[in-house]
């Protein structure tokens, strides 16, 4: 997409959050179609570019319509548009995500909703050795970008069979393991957008590959898959 795409999708996706209902948005479904056949462009392209550092099996765009049946929020449109891209094979943990919309796009990554037998090794690991996790959340390049492991669904104090002594309760309290980097609207206009993600997205593979380590193991070192 060329910045004046994005400049007019951000501007769509404005009025549909003024005007969230059925009738706005048949009104103006042709426009929609367009503008996300661009939006899918670009991620097809994205993803082919990312073939140059990974090994990416396919990219997701989420659907725009809501599922409200267990909502309160009854309102029928998401008011961005996303992408999740998949690594390919078992041996390739973690997947890719980023989000355009007006004032909260992003780009993000990790495991964002492990398996109960997953969040246990991993916790486990964390619990043996954190050395290794450490120091690629504080590999200046990682830390600069993403700062830290996201941050909003931990337990509060420790999970069931872990101290909440532990040293590394910081990271064992962790539902999830993601990182997240906020892109202001400027920055998703500017030409070197998707230059920009890309390299956000190269950051995350030590992380994903260490984490693949971990998964593909058990706490011995010896391979499970």
């Amino acid at each position: 997409m060329s910045q004046h795409e994005f400049q007019a999708y951000f501007e769509f996706l404005k009025e549909l959050r003024e005007n969230n209902n059925r009738d706005w948005f048949d009104a103006h479904k042709g426009e929609f179609k367009k503008h996300e056949q661009g939006f899918k462009k670009f991620c097809k392209n994205t993803r082919d570019q990312m073939q140059q550092f990974d090994v990416i099996e396919r990219e997701k765009v989420f659907r725009i319509y809501r599922d409200v049946r267990f909502s309160k929020n009854k309102q029928p449109y998401k008011t961005n548009r996303s992408v999740i891209f998949y690594r390919e094979g078992v041996m390739r943990r973690g997947s890719y995500y980023f989000q355009i919309a007006p004032g909260k796009s992003f780009v993000g990554g990790g495991f964002f909703a492990p398996e109960s037998g997953d969040l246990l090794r991993i916790r486990k690991e964390f619990e043996v050795d954190a050395q290794p996790i450490r120091d690629i959340l504080s590999q200046k390049e990682f830390k600069k970008a993403f700062g830290g492991f996201m941050q909003d669904d931990v337990v509060k104090t420790a999970p069931k069979g872990f101290s909440k002594e532990d040293p590394n309760i910081d990271l064992i309290r962790n539902k999830k393991f993601a990182v997240k980097h906020d892109f202001t609207d400027a920055e998703v206009l500017q030409p070197d957008f998707q230059e920009n993600l890309l390299s956000h997205f190269k950051l995350m593979l030590p992380f994903f590959n260490y984490m693949t380590e971990v998964l593909t193991t058990d706490l011995n070192g010896e391979p499970i898959i």
